[in-house]
């Protein structure tokens, strides 16, 4: 279990991502691009005294159009030039960082007429971002610290399949422990036998298109578990 410090200095960093991103959704417009978001996106974390990343130099992972269903990883990402136009998918990956202590936080934007929805009319949009909701409040509801990262990888592949969905993700994975260095990283992948209780905060971050689909949805936040065993978001 982490320190009351720990959380707390985690939980600053990770709700800096989380205004950006909750700021980002009313300043796309049509004419917006990755490169322009993901600049937006960079400028408010800096206004917000977070300019550094753990992620590879790419504070800001932003996919759209006909890279919305694209897995890459921040060390060969670079941000395109596609235009949003008036219907699009537009998903937006923030990893600040502040001395040791991580943000990583993913939500996906649906557009339509031109601009950021909640209430999208598409009802792939709906399957999709209503799914990610779904399958994270299960996920807290059902992951103990004796779940392993194995478990948690079968029991989220599982519930993503049962429901009409694939799993996106290039490592196929749905998630990772928070660490002070990139490269000590547990996934969340099926041959892992680690507890999850072994490990102060994880992320999960499923990444997911409907089977036939054409959209990629991806939504993540930080988890730990409290002093009673529950898991709790950051």
């Amino acid at each position: 279990m982490p320190t009351a410090s720990q959380i707390a200095k985690h939980r600053e960093v990770q709700n800096a991502a989380k205004t950006v991103l909750a700021r980002l959704a009313s300043m796309i417009t049509a004419d917006d691009s990755e490169q322009s978001i993901a600049d937006k996106a960079y400028a408010m974390l800096c206004e917000s005294g977070y300019a550094d990343t753990w992620y590879h130099q790419c504070p800001a992972l932003v996919l759209l159009g006909s890279r919305s269903c694209v897995s890459i990883s921040g060390s060969d990402y670079q941000p395109g030039d596609e235009v949003v136009g008036k219907a699009n998918l537009i998903s937006v990956d923030l990893s600040p960082s502040h001395q040791e202590y991580w943000g990583d936080c993913a939500r996906s934007f649906a557009v339509e007429n031109g601009r950021v929805t909640t209430t999208p009319q598409l009802l792939e949009f709906r399957n999709g971002l209503c799914f990610q909701q779904h399958l994270h409040a299960q996920m807290l509801e059902t992951v103990t610290p004796k779940t392993t990262f194995g478990q948690l990888f079968d029991w989220a592949n599982l519930r993503i399949r049962q429901n009409g969905f694939v799993n996106l993700d290039y490592r196929n994975n749905v998630g990772h422990s928070i660490v002070t260095d990139r490269d000590d990283r547990q996934y969340i992948h099926s041959d892992n036998k680690l507890e999850l209780g072994e490990i102060s905060f994880f992320s999960f971050e499923p990444f997911i298109r409907l089977k036939g689909g054409k959209w990629g949805f991806k939504h993540e936040g930080i988890f730990y578990f409290n002093e009673h065993g529950r898991l709790e978001e950051l």
